[in-house]
């Protein structure tokens, strides 16, 4: 019984992460949907502590873009969490509005919302004792979920603030005795999770375009993640980079590619400092990307 409760607990409390954050950051702020003048699909699979049984893996597609005339955009995206017998998949329609604030400087504010499924699957958890059967039967529960984001961008720097799980809802997966116990101490709620980022765009010279950013995470009651990064880019085609988390202590290293501005390739490897590399070997993560053709050009819109 108590591995299950440990089960809920991280299952209801974690929203994804990725290593490539800055280049799918509509993945946790819904507000970058309409800031770019064409639609792109993303495709990320994330690896994680390779080496370890039943490690995690995270899959997500999104799509987004503007609106033709007005300044809005829409977007979606469907994913896939699993780690071991549990998982976590949902999908989330989300749409933005952006306003001109001056000059190349504008805001957007935009909204997410879709539904959650959570499951365990009992047949796949190996019980030690006898008193921690709980019958191998599969576990399952929708939960409502939304995310708000607000993102103030130019042609030389950017900022965004989201907040995800807005709606605190409960995962009720067992019968109504346990499931009170759960929710008594908060084991089955999901938590709001708030993001801070931010970046400038340096233009070294016509080759060479350099770009320091930062992440903030929180989620109450874990301590700040602090994530900072570094990424160069050579004639718009060819990228590199890498990242610092504190709280995990890890380094993801990221190399990229850019074929005519149409389709984007990017992986990543996250080295790991703390007490589990013994035990991984690291963190694999890769990206796809199709961008479609421009259907919105402005003056004053910055060119992301």
């Amino acid at each position: 019984m108590l591995l299950i409760t440990g089960i809920v607990q991280v299952q209801a409390q974690q929203i994804q992460m990725y290593s490539q954050y800055m280049l799918n950051d509509f993945a946790f702020n819904p507000a970058i949907t309409g800031t770019h003048e064409y639609y792109q699909a993303r495709l990320n699979n994330r690896y994680q502590w390779s080496g370890i049984v039943d490690a995690p893996k995270t899959y997500i597609l999104s799509i987004y873009g503007p609106h033709k005339k007005q300044d809005m955009g829409f977007g979606g995206m469907v994913y896939n969490d699993v780690t071991g017998p549990t998982s976590r998949t949902g999908f989330q329609g989300a749409y933005a509005y952006n306003i001109r604030i001056q000059n190349d400087i504008r805001l957007s504010f935009g909204l997410s919302a879709g539904l959650l499924q959570f499951k365990i699957d009992g047949s796949k958890i190996t019980w030690h004792d006898d008193g921690d059967y709980y019958n191998e039967v599969m576990y399952v529960d929708y939960v409502p979920d939304a995310t708000f984001g607000m993102y103030l961008y130019s042609n030389t720097y950017y900022a965004g603030f989201s907040t995800g799980q807005l709606l605190g809802g409960k995962v009720k997966l067992y019968d109504n005795v346990y499931n009170e116990t759960l929710t008594q101490g908060g084991l089955n709620r999901l938590k709001n999770h708030f993001f801070l980022m931010g970046g400038y765009k340096y233009k070294i010279n016509d080759d060479f375009l350099l770009e320091p950013g930062f992440l903030i995470k929180k989620m109450a009651p874990t301590p700040y993640e602090f994530e900072i990064n570094l990424k160069t880019t050579y004639k718009n085609m060819v990228w590199l980079g890498f990242s610092f988390r504190t709280h995990e202590k890890s380094m993801p290293i990221m190399i990229g590619y850019n074929y005519e501005n149409q389709m984007y390739f990017g992986y990543s490897y996250d080295l790991i400092f703390s007490d589990l590399k013994n035990y991984t070997s690291g963190t694999h993560e890769i990206m796809v990307v199709a961008r479609f053709n421009k259907i919105k050009q402005s003056k004053t819109r910055p060119k992301i």
